[in-house]
């Protein structure tokens, strides 16, 4: 039987894709329906499939991840049923909207070595490597983009779940054990691991930042709270977030040290003082908003508001809110975002194919560029030390690096 916290990954990861509101119809007949009436109900009920379409890529990479975590499926049968899957439920949702402009992208993608690996967050570290979560792998991922080497660090604990990354000033990787309820520290030069144990409540770390005195703060999505720990003493504590399953979950840190985070669970933002730990809410105006991970630039905010297809931006200072729809409209999904090069960069999840999205931030216009592999899923985006974007495709099993030019 598959652990709670594997299951939620596997159903959000079907979840993620373009579902329909219809009755549930039949499986279509083909090679490969009596394998997906089996194997496919061991942890989620079959609607879930039929209501779902993805790509190709998308498929075989959703099947793999299903394969890791106790789907009794052999490479043949992978291969039968991705191939089923594929023909019988193609990719959903609004075509990508492509608004032309000045600015010029070239995307690369490197294909991660463990299938199903569904690779969740990027850091960009300042030797000009990629890391990666493998969330359903668990394995930390190094990429040199300069060569498409990959270089997998295996956990200690098993099924950790791997989910956000940080890196700390003397270049240890911090990861939050999503699965697990622990934050890890690898020494990428022996391998070695380091388990900053967490309170049991703080169930499922999301994401994880550093301060400037060294503080790690942290979201905890499903538990609803928000914690801090002490790298040198291993201290950790944690504060309930007031608004109940708020869902804490993207995390910036401003230019007074003070975190702030979006509650992906309602329409609100929140700061935490840093020595109280009390904790501020922000709504936004309409009711209906989800905002999902958060940039920051001159202490002003931005954010992405999944739910109805908009960018924010939330200004700490005056409190003042500013929303543009975004280009591919309201079932685009913004998610992954993040500041560079003068602007805010996002991704639009919810379009086929997935898209990269500049936002200038001066004249308020877009430019929109299709991701290659499309995407499935860009959940996080950061600058790399040149200014450039690294992406985690987890639906497509990718790194992506996406190098910017005027």
């Amino acid at each position: 039987m598959i652990r709670q916290g594997l299951l939620f990954a596997l159903v959000a990861a079907l979840g993620a894709l373009r579902v329909a509101a219809q009755d549930v119809p039949a499986l279509p007949e083909g090679a490969g329906k009596t394998l997906v009436q089996g194997a496919c109900t061991k942890c989620h009920s079959l609607d879930r499939v039929v209501r779902s379409g993805n790509t190709p890529d998308g498929w075989r990479t959703t099947v793999s991840m299903m394969v890791n975590y106790g789907a009794k499926l052999t490479p043949q049968q992978v291969t039968l049923v991705s191939k089923y899957l594929s023909a019988n439920f193609p990719p959903r949702g609004p075509h990508a909207v492509i608004l032309p402009g000045s600015w010029h992208v070239a995307i690369k993608e490197w294909e991660v070595p463990t299938p199903g690996s569904r690779p969740h967050d990027p850091l960009a570290t300042r030797d000009g490597m990629i890391w990666y979560t493998g969330q359903l792998a668990n394995v930390l991922g190094r990429l040199d983009p300069r060569t498409g080497t990959i270089q997998e660090y295996h956990l200690p604990i098993a099924d950790s779940g791997p989910h956000g990354l940080v890196a700390d000033s003397v270049g240890h990787i911090w990861y939050t054990a999503n699965f697990k309820g622990y934050i890890g520290e690898l020494d990428p030069r022996t391998g070695n691991v380091i388990v900053h144990h967490l309170p049991a409540v703080a169930r499922d770390p999301h994401t994880p930042r550093f301060d400037r005195n060294g503080t790690l703060w942290f979201t905890v999505q499903g538990a609803d709270l928000v914690g801090r720990l002490d790298p040198k003493t291993g201290a950790t504590k944690v504060v309930q977030v007031p608004t109940p399953h708020a869902n804490p979950y993207g995390m910036v840190i401003d230019s007074h040290d003070v975190p702030w985070f979006a509650e992906f669970g309602s329409n609100k933002l929140a700061s935490i003082d840093p020595l109280s730990m009390h904790i501020t809410e922000y709504a936004l105006p309409n009711a209906d908003a989800r905002p999902r991970r958060v940039a920051i630039v001159n202490d002003v905010i931005y954010y992405s508001d999944y739910a109805r297809g908009y960018l924010g931006r939330f200004d700490t200072r005056t409190h003042a809110i500013t929303e543009w729809p975004s280009p591919g409209g309201p079932n685009s999904q913004p998610y992954g975002i993040t500041f560079t090069k003068g602007a805010i960069w996002y991704s639009e999840s919810g379009v086929q194919p997935n898209t990269l999205v500049r936002f200038d931030v001066h004249e308020h216009t877009f430019q929109t560029w299709p991701i290659p592999s499309g995407g499935g899923v860009v959940r996080n985006m950061m600058p790399t030390p040149d200014g450039n974007i690294a992406m985690a495709c987890s639906g497509v099993n990718r790194i992506a690096l996406a190098t910017l030019s005027p």
